[in-house]
């Protein structure tokens, strides 16, 4: 008799819990309503980062241009030049900034004959290599979206931090 009660009562608390709520697996498949939410985030996010460093460059003594790709460069009429074609080698460093002016890593990052449509590198850097010349330096002003995005990179940037990046072709 007091296994029964015992159990009894177990099985009443357990079903007073509130059931965990149900998340999508890793990889899963996110309903509309998700999918809607997240991208008001990212538009709402891209606001007010261009904002931001429109602000930033307000107060900066040299003049950055925007490019149809949604980051600013130093160099006027930056992707109006011609474009190199996918399978093109390039050589190229890198040297990553957040808006407090603050270098994130001491070394640079580099690659050497790297082609286009082979490598993976962030959508800014990869869209400004199609159009610099060899041996040409450049600033980058990138939202976070065209940098390391939601998550960052796990490291020394945070999630939605946006970048400055001075890039150069070897």
């Amino acid at each position: 008799m007091k296994k029964l009660l015992f159990i009894s009562a177990v099985s009443l608390l357990s079903c007073n819990r509130k059931a965990p709520t149900a998340h999508p697996p890793v990889g899963g498949v996110l309903s509309q309503r998700d999918l809607d939410v997240s991208k008001e985030r990212m538009r709402n996010l891209n606001t007010i980062e261009r904002g931001q460093i429109q602000d930033w460059i307000s107060g900066q003594s040299v003049k950055y241009y925007p490019t149809q790709l949604n980051y600013w460069v130093n160099v006027e009429g930056f992707d109006q030049r011609t474009r190199r074609a996918d399978n093109t080698p390039v050589s190229y460093s890198y040297v990553l900034y957040d808006f407090d002016e603050t270098r994130i890593y001491d070394q640079p990052f580099e690659r050497r004959d790297a082609r286009f449509g082979h490598f993976n590198e962030l959508k800014a850097i990869e869209n400004a290599l199609r159009f610099i010349h060899d041996g040409e330096e450049i600033t980058l002003l990138v939202p976070s979206s065209l940098a390391y995005g939601t998550f960052g990179d796990e490291k020394n940037i945070d999630n939605d931090i946006p970048l400055i990046i001075k890039l150069k072709a070897l």
